[in-house]
């Protein structure tokens, strides 16, 4: 195999998912970058994960284990879309767990997205709007006929599916009487069980019947037919696109800036819009176009890693997670709390702001102890992975330096970090392979430079 086809394919996995073992980067290779896509867009021919293990090892009432049970996920699934599509829409349709008070709402609202966030985006914003933690989120528990909350109806709009500019205040007004009468049955606290599930409910006796005008349309409209009329609004699919395009192929301006700021690559977001429409907004079409696109293969690390992005990642390469989610996981979501990214409790209904904001002050030395902490221990499978794949009796200090940047990623780095790195290995001279006790004493070469790696600028890249 080519050294470009390995490092097209690691890039893939890198954006499709939370990375890939050198193991399974190869077998990918053999069988092709296209295949590997269809993998990734249609998860049931993977194997899934077994949810009877994950549920005994789990305390759904408790949001910062469940969080680390994600983080589990993401590192070991064997359909890794599944769970960065739902990063993704956790993301765009950002719902706070200090809010919602109620973690198995929050648990569903994953799994929701894990369900349809490869389905239909109409199918996906109905689902949205009957959720029970986004309806307590944005209020709409409160908007009832004569008495409308426009939170929800609002940011349906700005943030979930047209952006800033493509609608009024009327549309707004407007889609919220739509929505009215869609709440949830509360939750009731029974200890020691924990809490009863929330569930949607339409109360007809709290809808406004009356007729509205939306965008243009009038009629007694509900809640799905204001759905209906958005997704097929071309403001949708261009919002969509370019939140897709942020997500997975490279940084945009924060959205805040996008209604006035135009994309980077105008050809790449008509494309993702040509397949929304040619699909009507399947997710599974646009997201296979996306891969298979020459925008997405061009971009190699032009996006900074988010922090769950970043640890998934070094968790992977690592290769320390076994076949049971550990109590450890904790450590790994609290670890991203502190560079910033708090799963299941993003700042604001705006989401997390993303690329060069994730790098800013403290968060950058948090993530760069994380990886060079976690990648030091030699007693974890990855790195003994790493030591075991360089070859030869002897390698030079490039050969050395070379064959690490490609084991690690491959990674592409630029002439400062290659300087440095040559600098360390010219520094020890050849390094001696020749028999078990000379491998035995390299060692600690071999990992003090993949730490050097994981610690580099570059690597803070996708």
């Amino acid at each position: 195999m080519s050294s470009s086809e390995l490092a097209l394919m690691a890039h893939l996995f890198r954006r499709a998912g939370f990375g890939a073992t050198r193991e399974e980067l190869e077998e990918y290779v053999a069988r092709g970058y296209e295949e590997a896509v269809e993998d990734l867009v249609d998860p049931e021919r993977c194997p899934a994960l077994d949810e009877d293990i994950i549920i005994r090892y789990v305390d759904g009432e408790n949001q910062v284990i469940w969080a680390g049970t994600w983080m589990y996920r993401m590192v070991v699934s064997k359909r890794p879309l599944v769970e960065k599509m739902a990063l993704f829409w956790h993301h765009v349709f950002a719902t706070g767990a200090s809010k919602v008070e109620h973690p198995p709402s929050m648990v569903g609202q994953i799994q929701m997205f894990r369900q349809h966030g490869l389905g239909d985006f109409r199918t996906l914003l109905v689902e949205l709007s009957k959720d029970p933690a986004m309806i307590f989120w944005l209020d709409n528990n409160e908007n009832r006929n004569g008495e409308p909350n426009e939170n929800y109806g609002r940011e349906l709009l700005e943030l979930f599916s047209m952006g800033v500019g493509n609608y009024s205040e009327d549309d707004i007004k407007n889609a919220s009487r739509a929505f009215t009468g869609w709440t949830f049955t509360q939750p009731i606290p029974i200890y020691p069980q924990g809490h009863y599930p929330s569930r949607f409910v339409f109360r007809p006796e709290e809808h406004d019947y009356d007729e509205k005008t939306f965008l243009g349309n009038t009629g007694n409209f509900d809640g799905e037919d204001i759905i209906d009329i958005i997704v097929q609004q071309e403001a949708t699919a261009r919002f969509i696109a370019r939140h897709l395009y942020n997500f997975f192929v490279a940084d945009e301006p924060q959205v805040p800036a996008w209604s006035v700021e135009p994309p980077q690559d105008p050809d790449a977001i008509d494309e993702l819009v040509k397949a929304y429409f040619d699909s009507d907004g399947d997710m599974r079409h646009i997201m296979r176009t996306l891969f298979n696109s020459d925008s997405f293969k061009n971009a190699m690390f032009k996006k900074v890693k988010s922090p769950t992005e970043l640890v998934a990642g070094v968790l992977k390469l690592g290769g320390s997670l076994g076949d049971l989610p550990q109590p450890q996981m904790t450590a790994f979501t609290q670890a991203t709390t502190l560079m910033g990214q708090m799963l299941l409790n993003p700042p604001t209904v705006e989401g997390w702001h993303t690329g060069k904001e994730w790098i800013y002050g403290g968060t950058l030395n948090e993530r760069i102890n994380f990886a060079v902490q976690h990648i030091g221990d030699i007693e974890k499978p990855g790195v003994q992975d790493i030591i075991g794949r360089l070859g030869g009796s002897e390698l030079s200090p490039q050969e050395f330096t070379e064959a690490c940047l490609d084991l690690v990623g491959p990674v592409d780095v630029g002439g400062q970090t290659l300087g440095t790195l040559m600098e360390y290995a010219e520094s020890g001279g050849t390094l001696d392979l020749s028999d078990d006790e000379a491998r035995e004493q390299s060692i600690p070469r071999i990992v003090h430079m993949i730490q050097m790696i994981v610690s580099s600028k570059e690597y803070q890249f996708a």
